[in-house]
Parts: C-alpha cells; sequence; structure tokens
C-alpha cells in the first residue's frame, strides 16, 4: 500500500508543470513532508463547470485523501480507502464508477514504505520507514480517483460545506527496488499520458489501465530516513534525513 507520502511543490508549479489552467489560489496547501491519510492533498483533475460554464477544463484542487463513495453512510469510511488495488479497481462497487469517469493525478515527490527490522541486541522488532523517489528528482504523478459525497446534513446544495471531495491512490505489486521494502507501491503516468488519463469523456477500461505505470519506469531511490516520520505529527524537511 501507500501509506504516507511527500508533497513539496508549490501550486504555481504544479500549474505549470501538468497544464493546469484553473485553481483557487484559496486553496493552496502548505508543503507537506509526511501526508497522511485523510490530509487534505492537491489534486489534477479534469471536469466541466457548472450551469452555463460547460466547458471541462484540467484543475488543480484541494481533496481529502481517503475515497468515500457516494452512497456512503458515513464519510468515516474513507479512511479505510486510501489505496485501490488496480488488479480489481475497475470492478469494485466503491471504484468503478470513479475509474470510469473521475480520474485525477495527485503529484509527490516520493512515498513513504516500512519494514520490520529486528534489533539483534534486544531481539525486538522496529519499523524502519525509507523514503523512494525517482532518482531523477522529477515529481511523480500518482494515478489516482476522486469522488463527491453529499453530506445530508447540509439543506442546501449550494452551500460549500453540502460536499466532500476525496480521492484514493492506485497501487501494484512492486517489482523494483521499492519491492525490497514493500509488495505494494503506487502506480504513476508518464507526461505522454496525461491528457487520456484526465479525460472524463474516455472511459475505455482496459485503455485506462494500460496507461498506468511504475513510478519513474523503475528507476527509483530507495534510502533509509528519520523514524521521526513515523509520527503523524511530525512534519519538515528533517523527516528525511539519514537514520541516527
Amino acid at each position: 500500500m501507500c501509506g504516507r507520502y511527500t508533497s513539496t511543490r508549490s501550486p504555481e508549479d504544479l500549474t505549470q508543470l501538468f497544464r493546469v489552467t484553473d485553481w483557487r489560489p484559496e486553496e493552496a496547501l502548505a508543503p507537506s513532508w509526511n501526508v497522511a491519510p485523510t490530509d487534505e492533498v492537491y489534486a489534477i483533475l479534469e471536469r466541466a463547470g457548472r450551469g452555463d460554464d460547460d466547458e471541462v477544463r484540467r484543475r488543480l484542487r484541494a481533496v481529502r485523501w481517503g475515497l468515500v463513495p457516494s452512497w456512503a453512510k458515513d464519510p468515516k469510511v474513507g479512511a479505510r480507502m486510501i489505496n485501490a488495488r488496480v488488479e480489481t479497481v475497475h470492478e469494485k462497487p466503491a471504484y468503478r464508477r470513479a475509474f470510469a469517469k473521475r480520474r485525477c493525478l495527485l503529484p509527490a515527490d516520493g512515498f513513504y514504505e516500512w519494514e520490520p527490522i529486528k534489533d539483534e541486541a534486544t531481539g525486538k522488532v522496529r519499523k524502519q520507514p525509507y523514503f523512494i523517489t525517482p532518482s531523477d528528482g522529477q515529481v511523480m504523478a500518482m494515478a489516482g480517483l476522486y469522488e463527491y459525497w453529499r453530506n445530508p446534513d447540509v439543506a442546501s446544495a449550494d452551500d460549500p460545506d453540502a460536499w466532500l471531495t476525496t480521492c484514493t491512490i492506485i497501487t501494484t505489486e512492486a517489482t523494483d527496488a521499492a519491492g525490497r521494502v514493500h509488495p505494494r507501491m503506487p502506480l504513476a503516468l508518464t507526461p505522454d499520458h496525461y491528457d487520456t488519463w484526465l479525460d472524463p469523456r474516455h472511459q475505455d477500461t482496459d485503455d485506462l489501465r494500460a496507461l498506468l505505470t511504475r513510478p519513474a519506469d523503475g528507476l527509483l531511490t530507495v534510502r533509509p530516513v528519520s523514524t521521526a516520520v513515523n509520527n503523524v505529527r511530525n512534519n519538515g524537511a528533517h523527516l528525511l534525513d539519514a537514520p541516527s
């Protein structure tokens, strides 16, 4: 699975990198070296406007990590739906409609995974975090899905609080450098596939699944980092320091 990642690029950088035409400055997020489930994260998506504005535009939005299906009774289910397996994402009731119509890109600098390590002196097992990132330092465009959930406690659908927008990361079996740390990893897209993936009018599930690749085509750097990242309350560039 992918349970933590880093996202430190500014919205100005992301709008340029992904050719975004619509974003809201009031949704700007602080850089994070410890993005955790239920956090607000950046998502690049394509969607038509409301009312008279029916043009499909590429948008940068702040959404909550942990997908809440439209039919969910309680938004708390999102905390358990941070990842969707590529093997079944087009079939599972919670994801199949979003896979057909509501796909997004979730930009990241890299992601974390943990490896159990036994202390030979004490016999205790501790979890050593590793940071996995493209070797060339380029942004990772993790493949994701997004969904809208209507809050029944808010009477007016025009009230911003009436809607919750959430997302999930699509994962696959790890077969490269990341695989020695954890068996699953996020999928990514290359720039030449952004347009097709984001286009809500493209709904051929076989074609869409064929677009998904390993981050950086498997050219990843894996290195141990500070155990401070184990605590979701910790944040800052120091989390990427080598373990002491």
